[in-house]
């Protein structure tokens, strides 16, 4: 089976054409993701037969278990696809089918014509505990709500992006928080019935922040193009920022844009780190 492995800020998935294939896909997400015995990587992209649109997304995590969506993801499936000749963008543009409904992606390319970075459309955030989904009853948002865990308690934002975060603003440098240790404890905390991915964030100025994230399925990755767009919603509700950040996290920048309402937007890089055939 042929794949190719792609990184977006450091958030890097395998990637493979499925749309004539079929395959224990949790199995070989756990087998081509380790990172001593596979390929290495944070996930198992799929495009997969579409329905409605030129492409279909499936994500399984490191895990195996499946995610409704990535947006760093998003863009690496995009330039498989287009640099693969799978699907061709219409003046610039391609709609691509997730669990989290249809997305728009933009490409811009380089010199040889291949996909350099990706705008997307990350959807409209979901602030309903209900459709989250968060075990509380309030009414939405829910805003410095205070969580329970390791012995103390940390205020965190609930927001969906078509899959569940969690999203908790630090004042400190983010390199001494013990992200190993509370984000396996938030991701799985009875309050998140299908569990939740988890961001710690310093707002720098109205335009800038930083990021760290615990992602639900795989652990601490260097990037995630949701809890980004999760975080700009938690930062931009609360005043916190404009309607326009870079972001910082450690595997680079990404620029976010929310003004209030309607959908979310990411950009960010994507490159092509190597591709191979997997045996059996």
């Amino acid at each position: 089976m042929h794949f190719t492995k792609l990184q977006a800020t450091g958030n890097d998935f395998v990637v493979v054409d499925a749309r004539a294939l079929d395959g224990d896909w949790p199995a070989l997400a756990r087998a081509i993701c380790d990172r001593h015995f596979g390929a290495g990587a944070d996930g198992l992209i799929l495009a997969a037969p579409p329905e409605q649109a030129a492409l279909r997304m499936r994500i399984f995590n490191a895990d195996g278990s499946e995610a409704e969506m990535s947006g760093n993801g998003l863009r690496c499936l995009v330039k498989f696809a287009v640099d693969g000749g799978i699907a061709a963008p219409q003046d610039g543009a391609l709609d691509v089918e997730t669990g989290a409904g249809l997305l728009r992606a933009r490409v811009t390319t380089d010199g040889r014509g291949r996909v350099s970075a990706v705008r997307e459309s990350m959807g409209a955030p979901r602030l309903d505990p209900r459709d989250i989904p968060v075990a509380i009853e309030a009414a939405p948002p829910v805003i410095g709500y205070p969580l329970s865990v390791d012995g103390g308690t940390i205020a965190i934002t609930a927001v969906s992006m078509g899959n569940p975060h969690a999203v908790h603003f630090h004042e400190g440098a983010l390199d001494g928080y013990p992200l190993h240790t509370v984000g396996p404890l938030v991701e799985r905390h009875e309050l998140f019935p299908a569990r939740t991915n988890f961001e710690v964030v310093r707002v720098l100025d109205r335009g800038h922040a930083e990021m760290r994230v615990w992602e639900r399925g795989v652990g601490e990755t260097l990037s995630c193009g949701s809890g980004a767009s999760a975080a700009m919603v938690a930062a931009r509700l609360q005043g916190l920022v404009g309607d326009a950040i870079e972001l910082r996290v450690p595997g680079g920048v990404l620029r976010v844009e929310w003004p209030g309402e309607g959908e979310v937007i990411l950009e960010g890089p994507v490159a092509e780190v190597f591709a191979g055939v997997w045996p059996g």
